[in-house]
């Protein structure tokens, strides 16, 4: 499985001293599985904001750690600045990134929460996804009356603390209380424009942005702001939700923009912004040339942009990774300020540890190489797993020539749709290269577990066991993957491309080899088990599945032959 990320986005309440912030940031990099994105400090509003990111419960470990030396550090009865604050570590978000869903990601915040309020004693609210109640949703209603009003809110039984004290204690006056919540993904995006007209380029932000602009009676940009019964004016709304943005001008690059935050990427993607951006621009005589990503962003949101694009021209998503965020960034004009790299601007790509998965990374002849070499790893499960991911290759390849050849374009989606699976299964696949390596080095390193008592000897022997099991289950999801393989692959003999035919039966040739393959491998790590049970069935599973490809197949070499 993937790995889980999660970012955290902690606000502290200093921005002025370097040295108090850089003692709050030291204790996010002593936490193992964290890396630490960026430091914001401002000091008009006598704030930092902190980005993190990390697998959810190393995010939680280093999430404690800031709040509290935040607190340590931080006095809030002496604390000025412009921003609303009510806390040393004033807020808290944590953001789902790779392979969690915001339950989830609530979860590990109600968990950070408990743990600030017992151990540490500072008052906690959870807001957003994380809140308990309607009431707290809103952060600004969380928020309401600031540090000042905190004596009488934590007096007030309607504002008690999720976690933590109630009251108003010498402690809480120093620490202030801390607002923890879960939260969509916010992408700080510009959108360059033809224009060095500032009015002009607020005019398009206030026909996208969520509040829109006030309605005038008469003269749309002069005519007196129409108020409702209430006094309030009434608004336009824009087109797009969840999302504010302004009109400036940048000196730098001599150009307006359209500055914006699109507060949940779920709601407006960034694809979808800048869609209708462009066509709001057009509209009032603009084009757009361009747009500019702040910070990161992760994966899935590039993904997402690439196949909206490749749609939109009626392509196959069916692509690499590589193919498909490339596309995004020539499609929103990412590049056009400066060089856009995917390892510095994607989130996954700029967490990626190459060290993980070194065969993967390999050339065609370092792989051979490395396999000749007289270490026994890359062996044949690493083998078997590379020769299905050649297998689904060569299918995904019909599929993509399919969804372009002529005569065939109201077919497109069908081939698009095999296509993306073939790269789903391909990309598994590669995983299992280097996971079958891993599952075979981590049994050489339970053996060498010192074994001199009874207690070292049980650790051991569970080592032992546990690796073992996990060195059958990596070639078993090799044997899955390449039976899921053969279904793409018999599609693609029988109604793909007629022209690449035998690419499909070589397709069918290797997903063959790589499920035998890997049950060599299944029924060798079997054999050194001492729950015989599991290793019973895992055999018997294997066979099976061994059976069911084989008989694949010859029905795919069959329809091969009869075109050929």
């Amino acid at each position: 499985m993937s790995k889980q990320l999660i970012e955290c986005v902690p606000n502290i309440s200093e921005g002025r001293d370097a040295g108090i912030i850089k003692q709050v940031t030291d204790v996010i990099e002593t936490v193992d599985g964290v890396r630490l994105l960026d430091v914001d400090p401002g000091k008009a509003t006598n704030r930092t904001v902190i980005t993190f990111v990390g697998e959810p419960d190393a995010v939680v470990d280093a999430a404690f750690l800031v709040i509290q030396k935040a607190g340590e550090l931080i006095d809030m009865s002496k604390h000025q600045g412009e921003h609303p604050r009510f806390g040393a570590t004033d807020v808290c978000p944590f953001v789902p990134i790779a392979n969690i869903s915001m339950d989830e990601t609530v979860e590990y915040a109600s968990k950070l929460g408990e743990r600030v309020g017992r151990e540490l004693g500072i008052p906690v609210y959870h807001y957003e996804f994380a809140a308990t109640s309607p009431e707290r949703k809103n952060l600004a209603t969380v928020r309401a009356g600031e540090y000042e009003g905190l004596r009488e809110k934590l007096s007030d039984a309607a504002w008690k603390p999720d976690h933590g004290p109630a009251g108003f204690s010498e402690a809480v006056a120093k620490t202030g209380v801390t607002a923890i919540s879960a939260r969509n993904f916010l992408v700080a995006y510009n959108v360059n424009l033809n224009t060095t007209s500032v009015r002009r380029a607020n005019a398009v932000a206030f026909d996208v942005r969520e509040a829109g602009r006030v309605k005038r009676s008469g003269n749309p940009i002069t005519g007196p702001i129409v108020k409702d019964e209430k006094g309030e004016s009434v608004r336009i709304p824009g087109s797009l939700k969840k999302v504010k943005a302004i009109g400036w001008y940048i000196e730098e690059y001599g150009i307006a923009q359209i500055s914006m935050n699109l507060t949940d990427i779920t709601v407006t993607p960034v694809h979808i912004a800048y869609d209708e951006v462009f066509q709001k621009a057009l509209k009032r005589g603009i084009r757009v040339t361009g747009s500019e990503l702040v910070g990161l962003i992760p994966k899935q949101a590039m993904l997402d942009a690439g196949k909206y694009f490749l749609e939109k021209q009626n392509r196959s998503v069916g692509v690499s990774e590589e193919e498909i965020i490339k596309i995004a960034v020539k499609s929103m004009g990412l590049d056009e300020l400066g060089p856009f790299d995917p390892k510095k601007k994607i989130i996954e790509y700029f967490l990626e540890d190459g060290s993980a998965s070194p065969l993967i990374h390999m050339d065609l002849k370092a792989f051979a190489n490395e396999t000749a070499s007289e270490s026994p790893a890359p062996g044949g499960g690493s083998i078997s797993a590379y020769i299905g991911a050649l297998g689904i290759s060569l299918a995904t390849m019909v599929a993509n020539l399919s969804s372009h050849k002529r005569g065939w374009d109201d077919r497109w989606e069908e081939f698009s749709e095999w296509a993306a699976k073939g790269q789903s299964l391909k990309d598994a696949l590669l995983r299992t290269v280097d996971e079958d390596t891993h599952a075979f080095n981590n049994i050489m390193s339970a053996f060498g577990l010192p074994k001199a008592t009874d207690a070292e000897k049980a650790t051991r022997a569970e080592a032992i066991e546990a690796a073992t099991k996990n060195a059958i289950e990596v070639p078993f999801k090799v044997m899955e993957l390449s039976l899921q393989a053969m279904e793409v692959i018999k599609a693609m003999a029988d109604i793909g491309n007629p022209n690449s035919v035998s690419d499909a039966g070589v397709g069918a040739l290797c997903a063959r080899s790589a499920v035998m393959g890997a049950f060599l491998n299944v029924k060798i790590n079997t054999g050194g088990l001492n729950d015989k049970a599991y290793g019973d069935q895992k055999v018997k599973e294997g066979q099976s599945i061994q059976e069911q490809t084989q008989q694949l197949e010859q029905e795919i070499l069959a329809i091969v032959e009869n075109k050929l």
